[in-house]
């Protein structure tokens, strides 16, 4: 055991949160901070390259790879579970889609007790991560550190599918985090110049020659220190040698809606029955940590597209995989800049519903599984999740070793809403694909196929091949009662000197991909920290 020199603060997880909090809680100059990531550095050429996350998806050099229990609703499956093991977390190894969620998910936190938390007390810290790519108005940001941009060039097929959602009713969105969600169009990406640009690009970067940042990779931290009540520091092992390193103001858990839950309870802070079944002796007794896991489930749709134009065709034609490498290397143009929904749509399966209540991608490509080998044929690929599902899970611990994963189980569609909801949505993106805009671009449906057409049938078929988005959250519940993992401040209750900054936080989850929410939080967090610090 080595004991280093003690720091101001010590953050854990450089992902989109902790790379955030790296690089505020360094400005002034004022704290030394220490940044602690599992993983390495982002040199892998693909993470800078936007479609080269299918080439990361499996990568355990830069991949958790979790594994998820059998799960009941989805035929007894396991579901696969990738989180970023790298500088910029998720953030260098995700589908790069920016969206927010809707004003209405956050309103709901305020009305739950967290009233910092409503849309007009978190748009500012949207718009502080944000540069976009169209200019900043009074719901987007113009100067912050994380360019969001368009897509590099329009595809026939999207438009047709743009064009076929319009036909349906849906009204025509350029923007789906401004005014409303609802309607069709195509997603911004975190991207500028056709490459990623993570967080670690973003926020820490710029801060890496601060004097006052270290940054220790391949570090994985296997419990925090306390003295008594209070969080002292942390222990971590790097190329085998096992640190206790000090904080002699907070530690800072940012390590993701899987590893701060699985963190707290290494460290004794969690169900005192589970914590004893492990062995573990108990800091504090908080019951919820690692409950309450939200996930979105993704339903996929493939169809064999009329014409060759899809990504699949490019990829087996080894010319045109050829001149595909070449637009993207003298024009960091073409497929390899595409985010992991091209176009797609925001819609309500009620028509009662205030906000929808779905979200679908549509994608130039096909394959059987994300990160498998695209179809031989000429392919594209419509999905959708539900929003906002009721169905709550949980992450735990499954023994005191560091080094084994936890267990990871959604609970996907235990609720009758969920089920319906996804029965509808199903049905609703298949009119999408039997409209007249796509006669001219769609030869024929594989998946589910036509013979598909009961609720039973839709749901069976559900049940058999859904699978997550990626969009873990909730682990570490935010609120105000006395079951709540963290306050209002995101200090973890019960003991001083800890706080977790990450999704894990949500109350309940936001109504799109988790990317932009992270980085508020790491924005509005870093400034609670700073504001505490210095009071």
């Amino acid at each position: 055991m080595t004991d280093t020199a003690a720091f101001d603060f010590i953050i854990v997880g450089a992902g989109s949160a902790g790379c955030v909090l790296a690089n505020r809680l360094t400005e002034n100059g004022r704290y030394k901070v220490l940044l602690l990531e599992a993983g390495g550095k982002d040199r892998n050429p693909w993470i800078h390259i936007p479609l080269g996350y299918g080439k990361l998806f499996r990568d355990p050099k830069v991949n958790w790879c979790y594994e998820g229990v059998p799960e009941a609703n989805l035929n007894n499956r396991t579901i696969y579970h990738p989180r970023g093991k790298v500088l910029g977390g998720s953030s260098s190894v995700n589908g790069l889609l920016y969206v927010r969620g809707q004003q209405q998910d956050f309103d709901g936190w305020a009305r739950a007790g967290l009233t910092d938390w409503g849309f007009d007390g978190v748009l500012p810290y949207f718009k502080r991560s944000e540069t976009n790519e169209n200019g900043g108005n009074r719901w987007r940001g113009g100067d912050g550190p994380q360019p969001v941009s368009n897509v590099t060039a329009p595809h026939p097929l999207c438009g047709a599918y743009i064009a076929a959602c319009r036909e349906s009713g849906l009204p025509d969105n350029p923007d789906f985090n401004g005014v409303t969600q609802d309607g069709t169009g195509y997603y911004q990406a975190t991207h500028e110049n056709g490459l990623r640009w993570s967080a670690a690009k973003s926020y820490l970067k710029p801060a890496r020659k601060r004097p006052n940042l270290s940054i220790q990779t391949h570090a994985l931290t296997t419990r925090i220190l306390f003295d008594g009540k209070r969080a002292t520091g942390v222990e971590y092992v790097a190329n085998g040698q096992r640190y206790r390193v000090g904080a002699t103001r907070e530690v800072l858990l940012a390590a993701g809606s899987i590893n701060s839950p699985q963190l707290l309870e290494l460290s004794g802070i969690g169900n005192p029955d589970l914590l004893a079944k492990h062995g573990i002796e108990t800091r504090h007794a908080s019951r919820q940590v690692g409950e309450n896991l939200q996930d979105h489930l993704q339903v996929r749709t493939v169809h064999e597209s009329a014409s060759r134009d899809t990504l699949n065709d490019q990829y087996h034609n080894l010319l045109r995989r050829f001149g595909i490498g070449l637009d993207y290397v003298f024009r960091r143009k073409g497929p390899l800049t595409v985010s992991a929904g091209y176009a797609g749509a925001f819609f309500k399966t009620r028509p009662e519903l205030l906000t929808p209540d779905i979200q679908s991608l549509f994608i130039i490509f096909s394959t059987d599984r994300m990160g498998d080998r695209l179809h031989e044929f000429s392919g594209f690929t419509a999905s959708f999740y539900q929003l906002r599902p009721e169905s709550q899970g949980h992450v735990h611990i499954r023994s005191p070793d560091p080094y084994q994963a936890p267990d990871i189980w959604c609970n996907y569609l235990a609720t009758e809403t969920d089920r319906r909801t996804n029965i509808d949505g199903l049905r609703q993106l298949r009119a999408f694909m039997d409209s007249p805009a796509m006669a001219g671009h769609r030869k024929r449906e594989i998946e589910p196929g036509p013979s598909v057409q009961s609720d039973d049938e839709l749901l069976a078929y559900i049940r058999a091949t859904a699978s997550t988005v990626y969009h873990p959250s909730s682990t570490c519940r935010m609120g105000v009662d006395d079951g709540a993992v963290v306050d209002e401040r995101l200090r973890v209750n019960g003991v001083d000197g800890l706080r977790v900054i990450d999704c894990s936080i949500m109350p309940t989850m936001v109504s799109g991909n988790l990317n932009a929410a992270a980085l508020m939080i790491g924005e509005k967090g870093a400034e609670m920290v700073l504001e505490d610090t210095s009071g």
